[in-house]
């Protein structure tokens, strides 16, 4: 069983590491996409709605799935004032509750709500009111439960790590007194 977790904790974390990598390839894109629209709109006059509508659903989907690597990779705000005055036993407790009890109900919450959002907007065919806009505009909705999936994949691997000691001692259980 002990062999199970740090194994099972390793795969969750190169999931929000994908995620993480991801997220930069979308910055990237974001990058390229602002240049052109700069480039376009100041040295040719020319606009094009679809460029500048689809930076904000870059960094939305940036921004939404950004969420799962930064759980991942342990960099979210907490009140880290209490938090790293506690011993590493309480720190496990903090957060797998915080995740168990506050965390996972926000995300199918969100999650189950989100799907029908999209799935909304795919039956009527919403698409962009801007002509030129971009269709399909179920892709950018669907992006918001797909994320708090992510999220919820990444929380698993956070409390994992939470149970497998890595400061402290290593054969140290931390549910043990």
């Amino acid at each position: 069983m002990k062999s199970i977790l740090p194994r099972a904790e390793r795969v969750l974390n190169r999931f929000s590491e994908w995620v993480g990598s991801l997220c930069a390839v979308l910055l990237l894109l974001l990058l390229a996409n602002v240049f052109y629209d700069v480039i376009m709109r100041y040295l040719f006059k020319d606009v094009s709605i679809g460029m500048q509508e689809l930076e904000w659903h870059l960094y939305a989907t940036i921004f939404l799935l950004g969420v799962a690597y930064t759980l991942g990779a342990d960099a979210h705000v907490r009140i880290d004032l209490l938090y790293e005055r506690m011993s590493q036993r309480w720190r496990a407790i903090v957060n797998i509750l915080g995740t168990l009890l506050l965390l996972w109900p926000f995300c199918f919450l969100v999650a189950f709500y989100g799907i029908g959002f999209a799935s909304e907007a795919y039956s009527l065919g919403e698409q962009s009111a801007d002509p030129g806009g971009l269709p399909y505009r179920w892709v950018i909705k669907a992006m918001i439960p797909l994320s708090f999936v992510c999220v919820l994949i990444s929380s698993i691997g956070f409390m994992l790590r939470s149970l497998t000691p890595h400061e402290a001692d290593p054969g140290q259980d931390l549910f043990r007194p």
